[in-house]
C-alpha cells in the first residue's frame, strides 16, 4: 500500500521526467514519452501525472470529450435517454502506472481522480459517463470499479457520472 500523502496529482508539465517511465505496456511508454504534450497542446486530451517529487512521473491518465449513441448503451439506460442523439461523455483515454509503483493501489488513486475531474468538468460542460476502452488486462479493474461494458462492444465500458455522485470526496486541487 502507499503513502498517498507522498503523491500529488497534476497537469503534465514541461517539469515531469517523461523519459524514464516504464509501466510494462510498449504503447502507454511511447504515448507518454513521444505524444501525449503533442495531444494537449492540439487540445485533443488533458493529461495528469500522479508525482512523488514534481519531477517523476509515477503514473498518468488522459481525458477527453467523446459521443456515443443512445442506442449502444444497456436497455435500462438505453430507454432513459435520447437513442437517435450523440449522448456526450467523457473518454479516460489512457491511464498508467510505472512499475516500480505497481501493488500499491496508485491506479486507483488515479481512476479515482479523473472521475471526480470528470464530475466536476460535468458541471460546465455535460457528461453523462466516464468511458474507457479497456485493453489487455485492464478490463477486470474496471468492472471491479463498477465500469459496466456496452452490449456490442464488451471491451467499451462506461460508468454513468450519477454513480459517482456523493461516492467520492471533493477535489482539492
Amino acid at each position: 500500500m502507499a503513502d498517498f500523502d507522498r503523491f500529488r496529482i497534476e497537469p503534465l508539465a514541461d517539469s515531469h521526467d517523461r523519459a524514464p517511465f516504464a509501466c510494462g505496456v510498449a504503447a502507454l511508454d511511447l504515448y507518454l514519452r513521444q505524444q501525449i504534450k503533442q495531444d494537449v497542446a492540439r487540445r485533443i486530451a488533458s493529461a495528469f501525472v500522479l508525482t512523488p517529487d514534481g519531477k517523476e512521473v509515477a503514473g498518468f491518465y488522459t481525458l477527453s470529450s467523446l459521443s456515443i449513441p443512445g442506442a449502444e448503451l444497456p436497455e435500462q439506460f438505453a430507454k432513459k435517454l435520447p437513442s437517435r442523439a450523440p449522448i456526450g461523455v467523457t473518454l479516460l483515454g489512457r491511464m498508467a502506472v510505472a512499475e516500480q509503483f505497481k501493488g500499491k493501489q496508485l491506479g486507483r488513486l488515479l481512476l479515482m481522480h479523473a472521475l471526480d475531474r470528470a464530475l466536476q468538468a460535468s458541471k460546465q460542460v455535460a457528461s453523462w459517463a466516464v468511458v474507457v476502452d479497456a485493453k489487455e488486462g485492464a478490463r477486470e479493474f474496471y468492472l471491479k470499479h463498477d465500469f459496466q461494458p456496452l452490449p456490442d462492444r464488451p471491451e467499451r465500458l462506461f460508468l454513468p457520472l450519477k454513480t459517482i455522485t456523493g461516492r467520492l470526496r471533493p477535489s482539492s486541487d
